[in-house]
């Protein structure tokens, strides 16, 4: 017998696929395309188990598809600029493109001994020029858009490093290099108008019937659409004023107070007004330090102080206190809130804190408390208005309207829809990453570099401190040109982009990445696109894919795609744990695959990722299990090598099979019948654990056949001695053998494909077509029937498959086992369900 030497296969067979170009692909119109796209990795410079499994996912599906006919468009790249490349230079010394590509190689050699079919000849990263020259294309027809502008805006400012900081950067409020204190502080920022498709990137949602719901919601609450009215208060004693937007007009007559974010623009104004300024300021300057996420998710606890200025209710003209607090935040909303503390949860809190006012203004009957004081919770549902001047007795939700209408024709309000998304701010005062290509002229102002420029290229810099201004801007022969409008003296702009920016198209350039003219061809994309399936961590179900749909949306306006949303079907797989969390170097838990590779040869890896759990749930990694997969492909192999000189070359015509013993019968009914089930669960229900499953019980199914066929006495837990002689158990054994191989070829293509060759075919697998099965062939002759009695299994039956509901009724009836739980009871109820199933009901 041949011994199996997986670690031999690999090598092997990725050397031939390589030098054959298997998994390249070109345009053919004649057959159907499917594109199928893993997100692009960050080159961290290694990848552990929990990186690769959505890599194994999608080739097993890309597998699958190539042998289904498809023309196969399956590419790889990385997402190669970013943060931490930066901040390992600023600890280290070394340049980021120097780790970056260094990181990219192993990790690439990683993937290619893993086997992935990648089509490796489209492969980019995003840190090149010819990639991140279309950045700034793209950049540069949403500036003419006037999608792309500037304005000020709030950021993380180290005054010891004098840089500003990401958020990433900022720990417990304070600089991740130095320790000393983040400040807020405005700066001139580039932003992309995504508001300005807000209804349309929601309403598409309503399309994305293949993304798994929970993405869908996410991507809906993010995006936060409201309808409400925007209120106008007015400072007391000023002609200053603030604006407000709220859902629930109807509760305006309980506002007993009002508050300003602290970054609101009155707040300076009440500060240069205060008796106390300086203790007004440093208030101020603590709540705007702190980190911004967490005031706006509420995971600080509320705090607060009064103005001592006064607000005009415009609806009760009553005058009430204005308080600065750092939940509320200057960008989301208008910066400023009304507070009715007896129906909102966040007010309610705020106020009992500070021993503020509580007016009750909707009832709900007597459920209500008799008055605030014995209020212990608000009451935020839509009720009857109580304590609400003319308005009194008046039910919401109908009630808004009219209070909007009213609220406009007094000049004091208007209706409005307003959307929790806002701007994507894309400035990053960075170095390792796209420079904006713009050009600050004194006399043109802002000015765009031209088409023909680009790439506006990165220069090199030899030293990262993390201290002092943008790392551009210290690269005085790289800022200080010439502006192309007037010819006089300019300066670049200094800011890099968001590296969202790269991963928000990158999908297009897979389909034309050799393009020097544009970012890709519209031929080529209007084939291949949309991606037919996608698949990445749900951790990227906000942005990556928001940003990702914004962007398909303008370069449809700009005529390069002639379609709405760039995936078709979203696979969210689950994280890989080790000792019960989620693999991280830090923990130091995680699983490097090449010491598994070289210990079980990478088809064992592949099998027991995809066997162990169902592709979107978490996977508790487990080395016996490994050990486990790794046995039943020696198995396989085993019986494979038996049976290939026998089974092998041409196959037998038909008529042979017309004559079968009922266990060449059965053979074929559960290698036709896997067929089926293993093509529905790969291809429609992606169950690859149950695929895996099913190919098992073949392998258990042609041993018994083995043994129970060929002449003399198997060893225990290996093929048989004997041989095979009657030609339909030849012709059931050799269609049982090539349906497996070619089945087992997604998950094990290393094994497989050799498995192929012994079995005397000479095209290799990347050439194979998927079996196909016959219906009729597949249908067995018995089924065994579950018989449930009041609900819990208590008996078996076997009948013919196509028994009758009555003959199957009196077969479960009347078994022995069944009997002897009715003896004695009344059976009120006999219910065949599908499957089938037998459900008998007593008492």
């Amino acid at each position: 017998m041949t011994e199996y030497k997986p670690q031999q296969l690999d090598k092997k067979w990725q050397q031939t696929w390589t030098a054959s170009k298997a998994f390249e692909v070109d345009l053919d119109p004649s057959r159907p395309k499917f594109y199928a796209l893993e997100m692009f990795a960050y080159p961290s410079g290694y990848a552990h188990v929990g990186h690769v499994r959505n890599y194994i996912i999608g080739d097993v599906m890309a597998r699958t598809k190539r042998m289904r006919g498809y023309n196969l468009l399956h590419p790889f790249g990385w997402d190669a600029f970013g943060l931490p490349a930066e901040n390992a230079a600023i600890k280290t010394g070394t340049h980021p493109e120097t780790s970056t590509l260094d990181n990219i190689a192993h990790m690439k050699g990683q993937l290619q001994r893993l086997g992935i079919s990648y089509a490796w000849s489209r492969e980019i990263a995003t840190c090149q020029p010819d990639y991140y020259k279309f950045n700034q294309w793209i950049f540069l027809k949403m500036f003419e858009r006037g999608l792309a502008y500037r304005k000020r805006s709030t950021v993380n400012w180290c005054p010891s490093c004098n840089t500003v900081l990401a958020n990433e950067q900022v720990i417990d409020g304070k600089c991740w290099r130095c320790g000393s204190t983040v400040e807020a502080r405005e700066l001139e920022q580039w932003f992309f108008r995504i508001t300005e498709y807000a209804d349309e990137l929601l309403k598409g949602l309503d399309t994305l019937t293949e993304w798994p719901e929970k993405v869908v919601v996410m991507q809906r609450n993010w995006i936060g659409r409201s309808e409400g009215a925007r209120i106008t208060f007015r400072v007391a004693d000023s002609d200053q004023t603030f604006e407000i937007f709220t859902t629930r007009i109807d509760t305006i007559y309980g506002a007993t107070f009002g508050v300003l974010a602290p970054d609101h623009p009155l707040v300076d104004r009440f500060a240069a007004e205060s008796a106390d300024r300086v203790a007004f300021r440093e208030r101020v300057a603590r709540f705007r330090s702190l980190d911004r996420e967490a005031r706006l998710t509420g995971a600080i606890e509320k705090e607060g102080f009064d103005t001592g200025r006064k607000a005009i209710n415009p609806f009760t003209n009553e005058e009430v206190p204005i308080w600065i607090a750092n939940f509320v935040l200057a960008e989301y909303g208008t910066g400023a809130i009304m507070a009715v503390p007896a129906h909102d949860d966040r007010d309610y809190e705020f106020a009992r804190k500070y021993n503020l006012p509580i007016r009750i203004v909707v009832s709900h009957g007597d459920q209500t408390p008799a008055s605030a004081d014995e209020m212990t919770t608000p009451t935020t549902n839509y009720g009857v208005l109580v304590n609400s001047g003319p308005w009194n007795g008046r039910e919401a939700p109908a009630v808004i309207h009219d209070m909007i209408r009213d609220a406009e024709q007094r000049g004091i309000g208007k209706g409005e829809v307003q959307y929790r998304l806002k701007d994507w701010g894309i400035s990053r005062q960075r170095y390792w990453g796209t420079p904006i290509p713009i050009i600050h002229c004194e006399k043109d102002g802002v000015v765009a570099v031209p088409y023909e420029d680009l790439p506006v290229e990165l220069p090199k810099v030899t030293t990262f401190t993390g201290r002092g201004d943008s790392p551009l801007a210290q690269v005085a022969e790289w800022v200080n040109v010439t502006c192309p409008t007037c010819g006089g003296p300019a300066r670049r702009e200094t800011d890099t982009m968001d590296t969202f920016v790269d991963s928000s198209w990158y999908f297009l350039r897979f389909a034309d990445p050799k393009n020097t003219e544009l970012p890709f061809d519209p031929v080529p994309a209007a084939y291949w696109m949309p991606v037919d399936l996608y698949i990445g961590g749900v951790e990227h179900a906000i942005l990556h894919l928001l940003y990702s749909r914004f962007f398909t949306r303008v370069l449809r306006d700009v005529g390069l795609v002639n379609f709405d949303e760039p995936f078709t079907r979203l696979l969210t797989q689950g994280m890989v744990l080790k000792n019960g969390a989620v693999m991280s170097k830090s923990k130091g838990n995680v699983v490097d695959p090449d010491d598994m590779l070289q210990k079980y040869g990478a088809d064992a890896l592949r099998l027991y990722v995809m066997f162990v759990a169902p592709p979107e749930k978490e996977v508790e990694w487990s080395d016996s299990g490994l050990e486990g997969s790794f046995r039943f492909l020696v198995r396989v192999w085993r019986i494979v090598d038996h049976w290939a000189e026998t089974v092998g070359g041409e196959g037998l015509p038909e008529s042979v099979m017309a004559d079968c013993t009922d266990a060449e019968r059965a053979l074929r009914r559960k290698t036709h019948d896997t067929i089926r089930r293993v093509t529905t669960d790969i291809e429609e229900r992606m169950h690859l654990n149950t695929a895996v499953s099913s190919l098992m019980e073949l392998v258990n199914e042609i041993y018994s056949f083995s043994e129970g066929t060929a002449h003399g006495a198997p060893t225990r837990g290996e093929p048989p001695a004997g041989r095979v002689e009657r030609p339909q158990a030849i012709a059931a054994l050799r269609e049982a053998l090539d349906a497996l191989v070619l089945m087992i070829a997604p998950f094990a293509p290393h094994t497989a494909e050799e498995m192929w060759t012994m079995l005397g075919h000479v095209d290799g697998l990347a050439a194979a077509k998927w079996p196909s099965f016959d219906p009729e062939v597949a249908k067995a002759d018995q089924v065994e029937v579950p018989v449930q009695i009041n609900g819990k299994v208590r008996a078996r039956v076997t009948v013919p498959a196509d028994a009758s509901e009555d003959s199957l009724r009196e077969v479960a009836l009347s078994n022995t086992i069944v009997r002897s739980h009715t003896s004695g009871k009344t059976i009120r109820k006999v219910v065949i369900a599908k499957g089938p199933l037998v459900s008998v009901v007593v008492s």
